[in-house]
């Protein structure tokens, strides 16, 4: 099983992806930047914590339903592989995760993480690549210039006998290092105003470009899955609710809402689904450090079966 696939395609719409007994991979928004003449559109920067190893769900459930096996038989697989991959560690091996980084252990056996630069996982800058731009060496060319006038060899002679020719030669080479450097600087000018118009143009189609592959831009397939969630927007600060159960019959979210009412917590019900399910939360929280605290909570003292949802309405 290419768990790492399964890890990489949840990468675009949660901002955590644990893998059960081994870590977790979190995304971070990270603002363009420019670095060494180089643009860098929007994206989510990766980060790796070997201390957030608490099964959530999310992965095991995406897997079941991707792959129409049980949660059972989900959670059998993830468990070999991430077996599979301590020990690839152990060993003094790295670990190459496609799409995703590379993994690796240091002297003390801490587990290190390097994200992979080549995928974007911000879904609104989709399309977009970083650019370099040429620098421009304009300066360059005028000390050259000023170089060549500075070096030009004006020697003077005390021999009176060919004094009128020698300033006759002195002459002639000031005039044509004045002349070098005049043509120098047109060239100079006329090379500048060609790079702008070349800049002009390249600009333009870069832009006409941009639009066609944003507007044919797609970025999963077509056929649906019942996934607990997804993430409509980056732009809006996201909600993290920690869903206590899904039911396809309201009386029955109805029933769960008194319960947990009854135990002495804050239950919401959310929006039915696109595919009819009534969900149940604890809570809900807009930090996502809170919101994983108390899913590992409940988890342990009063819903296994309890996961992570993240929405941006």
């Amino acid at each position: 099983m290419q768990l790492e696939h399964y890890i990489s395609e949840l990468l675009y719409r949660y901002s955590c992806v644990t893998i059960p007994d081994f870590g977790s991979f979190l995304t971070q928004f990270r603002s363009a930047r420019i670095h060494h003449h180089t643009f860098f559109p929007p994206s989510k920067a990766i980060s790796f914590n070997a201390q957030l190893v608490s099964n959530d769900g999310l992965l095991i459930k995406h897997i079941s339903q991707t792959e129409n096996s049980s949660y059972e038989e989900a959670a059998i697989r993830v468990k070999k592989a991430a077996f599979n991959w301590k020990n690839t560690l152990e060993q003094g091996e790295k670990l190459q995760l496609k799409h995703i980084g590379l993994l690796w252990l240091n002297k003390e056996g801490n587990i290190q993480f390097q994200p992979l630069p080549e995928t974007n996982y911000l879904t609104d800058a989709f399309g977009l690549g970083s650019v370099t731009s040429r620098e421009i060496t304009r300066e360059t060319y005028r000390k050259e210039v000023e170089g060549l006038e500075e070096k030009a060899p004006i020697l003077f002679t005390p021999e009176r006998r060919t004094r009128k020719r020698s300033y006759l030669k002195y002459a002639a080479i000031l005039l044509l290092s004045v002349s070098a450097g005049t043509v120098g600087y047109q060239s100079l000018k006329m090379e500048q105003q060609k790079e702008q118009l070349q800049l002009q143009v390249a600009e333009q189609e870069a832009q006409e470009q941009l639009q066609k592959t944003i507007q044919q831009a797609t970025f999963f397939d077509t056929t649906p899955m019942n996934l607990p969630s997804i993430t409509l927007k980056a732009t809006k600060k996201p909600l993290y609710y920690v869903v206590a159960g899904a039911f396809r019959v309201a009386e029955n979210a109805d029933k769960k809402m008194d319960e947990l009412s009854a135990k002495g917590y804050s239950p919401e019900r959310l929006e039915p689904t696109r595919y009819g399910l009534h969900q149940v939360t604890f809570g809900s929280y807009t930090n996502a450090r809170d919101a994983i605290n108390f899913l590992n909570k409940v988890k342990t003292s009063e819903a296994p079966e309890a996961w992570l949802l993240v929405s941006e309405d």
